[in-house]
């Protein structure tokens, strides 16, 4: 299971581009009112297969924050969806997925897919 570390401020967004120059950072945006967000943070929970130190993982409860859920498509220029995984690496976001799409095998397959 991913170690979440919360996503409350729009202040922390510029500390993830700036941490995911040293390690990948995934972004999960939930909505704890839809049942397709908790299906999809169940999935990724119980598939979770990376340590620590492959990949940050962050949760954004967006009913709470939406202001930081409107930033983060702003900063990363993604269209805004709930369920939503961005895989942020060197600043920038290289990946997103949205609803079923949220998947552990789709993120591997991101980062492998960058990795010479």
């Amino acid at each position: 299971m991913p170690e979440w570390i919360p996503l409350r401020s729009e202040e922390e967004i510029i500390r993830i581009q700036e941490r995911s120059r040293q390690v990948p950072c995934l972004i999960f945006k939930h909505s704890t009112r839809c049942n397709i967000s908790s299906i999809a943070r169940f999935r990724l929970e119980d598939d979770w297969s990376f340590g620590p130190q492959e990949i940050e993982a962050y949760y954004l409860d967006l009913i709470q924050h939406r202001s930081v859920s409107n930033a983060v498509a702003d900063t990363f220029q993604v269209y805004h969806e709930s369920p939503q995984v961005l895989l942020i690496v060197e600043g920038e976001c290289v990946y997103d997925a949205s609803h079923l799409d949220v998947q552990v095998g789709e993120i591997k397959e991101a980062l492998t897919g960058m990795r010479p």
